[in-house]
């Protein structure tokens, strides 16, 4: 089915049940890579093993998409720059093979296509999808003329599309010098490239020939033949599958005569669904990035060459839906090439791929270039001048749309069995395929991106002593070596380049902020920040900012004084911290101690740092446990009272080998509260009620709050005997303001900070304080008052939560509803006390038990700190305007956190107050000031230097777009508290196109405006923000809870840009692909339903679900391997794990599946979803690069439309 028809079911989170179950995401995405990158790895590596070397005669259509291998490999090819063509087909041939010839399917072997002009044969066959495409250079050698050329009129509504899309092209670089009017240019010749795949095949200078010359009038012009609207189509310039699908909608290829092998395809073979398959990767067709220097020409007919695909034929995959394609071709539409320009982008703005790895994908899209292969000239293309009135976009002489270009020397051919294009005909033309749209595969792709940074930066070691230097992206495995700045997994910046000035600040939009992650977890190769203990006089601080001792402080006057980096201010050193400088100024004993010479570490503290100047208590854990009707009847208490047995030994501590000292109480309730007295000394467990909820107060103060090896015989018998008391309840109402008051007041007793685990489960109508009504009114989404459903309804939570913060009282809560709870309401105290929220809809024990055991666990046994605070401190010129996160604030500078733990992030955003200067750079440090887990207060410190720039060049070139979406995110999710959700994404949008305008304006080199140009690190910004835009947040389908929706804005508000990043953009895993021996995991695939094969099997996660997605026709034996059954119509879809099967493939998965759990705060269910099977709905909305079921559009086609907004600012 089409993903863009298909009505959505059940949520994606949660089991799929009648009723709403889970949430459903539409947006959740996140791996994708630009498709700019180098292009080592194939980027899709198609469906499995369906892979002929031979002719890809009868692929049925789902068997396996032609690869989408990426067209180039940028990286080396473009030393020289070449323009990719996104979309061209084989290499020329000079004058075009014999139509009944039959060709070769590789002649030049499997990776090296050749592009330039080849040996007189017909073009090669597009390489298995194994391995990657890159085309070597081609070397023109003389002037390219551009000839106006026209075949025979092309159907006018071809015509019609072709000028739709006529304006825009993607590239990452500066648009070769032909500039957008084509002169002749010259182009030096480009050295083969040297790519290992291929690059064996170099071409030859040779004559210059003409690709695509007008053909003589015997060649008759290619009607186009009806496209019938339901089938798949056809490949282009293949032979038609055997599927009977139809046409492709978007571009007429002709298809080769039946006698020749088909040519490479330039797409996928057709999706059942009907999207247009994808071209050839890289430099595919479609937007066509560029670059400058010859072109490389990369095979396949530039997809998306003509606007967007009628509407007629199967619906594109969202093509047509929002305007967007109709009005901007989409970026590359049209055919030009890709290309990127790996070292050149500099050329356009900053460098940027100039430095570091060459990119090999184009950002820019933009018309093709003289010297490029004319897009696939198919009919559209040669037919008669654009029309007037087309779809307002001028036809550009590019080439690419609008008047077709002449031949082009030096350019790849007609695209494989196309023969007669390009070169007089020397037999009847064949018969032409359907258009195509703007190829997916020619716009910027998140695995290619995520691939090449793992592939530059994940072998070595990243040290943190160079300022402003942009660490590896979170999807890269690496280790840190502080070396003086905070490691990347404490703290992530939008920019490391600050604008040096507000008004370029303003000018960019480019958020400035920094996602700071105070107790991160680091992997056990990396060191944890040391413990510095002063003694008596506590930490060295400046006097006037009272920043605290770091690496940025200078010491002057023989090491008497020092000087403060934030501020300047000069501070006496006391006598006991006295130390002798070098030659260069530095303290002798500069490496010895961590404060002087690293990014991260902590203080001891005194007794100053304390509350009421006295030492803290070991904080406390208080269990609260739901036992109305709903709680005992879906087996939430019983699992609860039998976890907490064993895991009551777990709690954390700072010594593994020594008990913790955190003490513990229990408190069961429904509509009144039952306290339970369970001391050592007492044979049995005590219970004492307190029905007076309207005046909460703690019946007992000794024997409430116990240490666990003390009273564990106590403890046990209690846990033993809650269940039973309370099985044939029929008590169905609930409080739920008197029970944190009732842990509140406990560890105000105690006079100790803490943490409440509150297991709930149903609305609190129970006359009570904090009593809630049911809110949820469908009507009202969409409309002005919408933000007020994620208000909280009374303000009663607002000061419960106010006070337990004071007293360091943390609430988690874990929730267990079938129908409404006012989430929004509910989450107040959690959100605002450094908590966290668990949500399992529609718990039954056998399939969620598994879930909530193991985030359970994971949340009593979490390094934690108490009672915290943090307060970021900034040098001159910047300072802190905006804080984001769970917490609460009682001034402006002190975020209060009654407890932070190890997976909590809090964004903070960054104002201009002054100038900065590029020599100082901006300086940040953040101080967390908690009590650990046996009850020390200490400090924890993370210092931070980036550099400024006054070139907006600069600020592009090292930017984070992960961590400008995280920022974004967090932004747009709490607008919406004030405003309509329409206006929330209109201003996101807009904000992006200012950003991306800004670049081209000031920093690209001058190109046509139908070239979509995005910075290179920053050409994942459109697909990322699409994805965050069409959350379900912020554009809901109809199945979305207002709980699920509230849930996920607060989840959302204290993820780390990991987290965000995988959650707005799901990894897709090709299972069929799994290699057993190496245990590397398969590359993924990008997020879109044209990227799975009927014969894979595909593994999903967005770090709260994991799908396993089974192909209708996946080979028995790997069905077998996995679930011990070779029939797909007997797998099991209820299962939620996976059998342990003795088969190395088993054990491989079942490992997979354990280590991406792991990398997760929250344990992810697993959730198998057949093909064409009810779930599959549900799965679909997590295929984020589709158009959804919520009006969110495709990546797309949301290209288009961000390049039209562009155009606009810029016009």
């Amino acid at each position: 089915m089409n993903v863009n028809q298909q009505p959505h079911m059940a949520s994606p989170y949660g089991q799929p049940q009648p009723g709403y179950q889970g949430y459903p995401q539409p947006g959740y995405g996140g791996d994708n890579v630009p498709s700019g990158y180098p292009a080592q790895y194939a980027p899709y590596n198609g469906p499995g093993s369906a892979y002929q070397q031979g002719p890809p005669q009868g692929y049925s259509p789902y068997a396996s998409f032609p690869s989408k291998t990426l067209t180039t490999n940028l990286v080396s090819d473009l030393s020289s720059s070449s323009p990719l063509d996104l979309g061209m087909r084989g290499p020329p041939t000079s004058g075009a093979p014999p139509v009944s010839g039959a060709q070769n399917y590789s002649q030049f072997g499997q990776g090296e296509t050749q592009n330039g002009p080849p040996p007189m044969v017909a073009p090669p066959q597009r390489p298995p999808v194994s391995q990657p495409y890159t085309p070597a250079a081609v070397n023109l050698p003389g002037p390219q003329p551009t000839y106006g050329q026209q075949y025979g009129a092309p159907p006018v509504s071809m015509q019609q599309m072709t000028n739709q899309m006529a304006s825009m092209q993607v590239g990452s670089t500066a648009p070769s010098p032909a500039g957008p009017g084509y002169a002749p240019q010259s182009f030096p010749q480009a050295p083969p490239v040297s790519q290992p795949p291929f690059s064996t095949a170099q071409v030859q200078p040779g004559p210059t020939q003409s690709y695509g010359r007008p053909l003589p009038s015997t060649q008759p012009s290619f009607p186009r033949p009806p496209l019938p609207t339901s089938q798949p189509s056809a490949f282009p310039a293949g032979p038609p599958p055997t599927s009977t699908p139809s046409q492709l909608p978007g571009v007429i290829q002709p298809q080769p005569p039946v006698s020749q092998p088909p040519p490479y395809h330039s797409g996928p073979p057709p999706t059942s669904t009907g999207f247009p398959p994808r071209p050839p990767f890289h430099g595919m067709q479609g937007l066509p990035m560029t670059s400058q220097g010859p072109p490389m020409a990369s095979q396949g007919p530039p997809m998306a060459s003509q606007g967007p695909p009628m509407a007629s034929q199967g619906p594109p995959m969202g093509s047509q839906g929002p305007p967007m394609a109709s009005q901007g071709p989409p970026m590359g539409s049209q055919g030009p090439p890709m290309a990127s320009q790996g070292p050149q982008m500099g050329s356009q703005g900053p460098p940027m791929g100039s430095q570091g790895p060459p990119m090999a994908q184009a950002n820019h899209i933009l018309p093709t270039q003289p010297g490029m292969p004319p897009g696939p000239i198919n009919t559209s293309l040669s037919g008669p001048p654009p029309q007037p009135g087309m779809q307002g976009y001028p036809a550009q002489q590019n080439g690419a749309f609008g008047q077709v270009r002449g031949p082009q020397p030096g350019y790849t051919g007609p695209y494989p069995g196309q023969q007669n294009y390009g070169a007089p005909s020397t037999a009847p033309a064949p018969a032409p395929a359907a258009p195509k749209r703007l190829d997916p595969d020619s716009i910027p792709s998140p695995i290619q991106v995520i691939e090449d940074d793992k592939a530059n930066k994940g072998s070595e070691p990243f040290t943190t002593g160079v300022r402003g230097q942009a660490p590896p992206l979170v999807t890269t495995k690496f280790q840190v070596k502080d070396q003086g700045n905070a490691s990347p997994r404490y703290i992530r910046c939008t920019s490391y380049n600050m604008p040096c000035n507000s008004d370029m600040a303003k000018q960019s939009q480019v958020p400035l902020a920094a996602v700071i992650k105070p107790l991160a977890p680091l992997p056990p190769d990396e060191t944890p920040p040391y413990l510095v203990d002063h003694g008596e006089s506590g930490p060295i601080r400046c006097n006037r900012c009272k920043a605290y001792m770091c690496p940025y402080m200078q010491f002057i006057e023989g090491g008497r004084r020092f000087q403060c980096g934030f501020c300047s201010c000069v501070t006496e050193v006391p006598p006991h911290y006295f130390q002798h400088l070098d030659h260069t100024g530095k303290r002798v004993d500069c490496y010895d101690r961590p404060e002087l010479s690293m990014g991260s570490y902590e203080f001891m503290t005194t007794v100053d740092y304390c509350k009421n100047n006295k030492f803290p208590q070991p904080p406390a854990f208080i269990f609260l446990i739901d036992v109305s009707y709903n709680a005992v009847k879906n087996g939430m208490v019983g699992i609860v009272c039998q976890e907490l047995k064993t895991l009551l030994d777990y709690l954390p501590r700072e010594n593994p080998d020594v008990e913790s000292n955190i003490r513990v109480g229990f408190v069961t309730y429904n509509k009144v509260l039952h306290f339970y007295n369970v001391k050592a000394s007492l044979a049995q467990p005590q219970m004492m009620v307190v029905s007076d909820v309207a005046d909460m107060f703690v019946p007992l103060l000794d024997g409430f709050l116990v240490n666990v090896s003390e009273s564990r015989v106590v403890i046990e018998s209690l846990l033993d005997q809650i269940p039973e008391m309370f099985a044939d309840t029929r008590e169905t109402e609930t409080v739920f303001g008197p029970v944190i008051q009732a842990g509140l007041e406990a560890l105000k007793a105690a006079d100790c900070a803490g943490k409440l685990f509150v297991f709930h489960s149903s609305l609190p109508i129970a006359e009570a304080p904090g009593k809630l009504k049911n809110r949820e009114d469908k009507k009202l989404v969409g409309t002005d008052k919408e933000k007020s459903l994620f208000q909280p309804q009374v303000s009663f939570y607002n000061t419960l939560a106010k006070e337990c913060v004071a007293q360091g009282c943390c609430v988690d809560l874990f929730l267990f509803p079938n129908q409404y709870v006012d989430v929004a309401t509910l989450g107040v105290v959690p959100t605002s006390t450094g908590g966290s929220i668990y949500k399992y809809t529609y718990f039954q024990a056998p399939s969620d038990q598994e879930r909530f055991l193991n985030d359970l666990r994971r949340d009593v046994q979490k390094q934690m700190g108490f009672d915290a605070v943090m307060r970021v401190r900034t040098s001159t010129g910047i300072r802190v305007t905006d804080f984001f996160g769970s917490f609460f604030m009682s001034n402006t500078t002190d975020v209060e956190l009654a407890g932070l733990d190890c997976d909590k992030t809090v964004t903070v955003e960054f104002k201009h107050d002054d100038k900065l200067s590029e020599e100082t750079g901006a300086l940040m440090q953040c101080a967390v000031l908690y009590t650990s887990c046996s009850g020390q207060r200490r400090l924890r410190i993370h210092n931070m230097a980036v550099n400024c720039c006054s070139q907006l060049a600069d600020l592009y070139r090292n930017c984070e777009t992960d961590t400008i979406i995280n920022y974004f995110a967090k932004y747009a999710y709490r607008s919406i508290l004030s405003s309509p959700t329409k206006n929330v994404r209109d201003s996101l949008m807009n904000q992006c196109a200012q950003i991306l305008a800004c670049y081209r304006k000031n920093c690209a080199s001058p190109s046509s405006a139908g070239q979509l140009i995005l910075p290179e690190c920053m050409k994942l910004l459109p697909v990322y923000l699409n994805c965050v835009l069409k959350s379900d947040v912020l554009q809901p389908g109809a199945d979305v809870s207002l709980d699920d929706r509230a849930y996920l804005r607060q989840l959302v508000s204290t993820m780390d840009v990991a987290e965000s990043h995988v959650f707005f953009y799901p990894r897709l895993l090709p299972l069929q692909k799994l290699d057993v021996e190496s245990m590397t995991l398969p590359m993924a695939v990008r997020d879109s339903e044209e990227r799975l094969s009927r014969g894979g099997v595909y593994l999903l996660e967005n770090g709260l679900n994991i799908f396993l997605w089974v192909g209708v026709s996946a080979q028995q034996e790997l069905l077998q391997n996995i679930f011990g059954t070779p029939a797909f119509s007997q797998i099991d879809s209820n299962m939620t794990s996976l059998p342990a099967l003795d088969n190395p493939f088993s054990k491989s998965l079942r490992e997979i599946i354990e280590s991406v759990r792991a990398q997760r705060s929250r344990y992810m269910k697993l959730m198998v979803v057949k093909q064409e099977d009810k779930l599959e709905l549900i799965f679909k909305h997590f295929l984020v690069e589709d158009k959804n079921n919520n009006g969110g559009a495709s990546y797309v086609d949301f290209l288009c439309h961000m390049h039209k907004e562009i155009r606009q600012l810029l016009s």
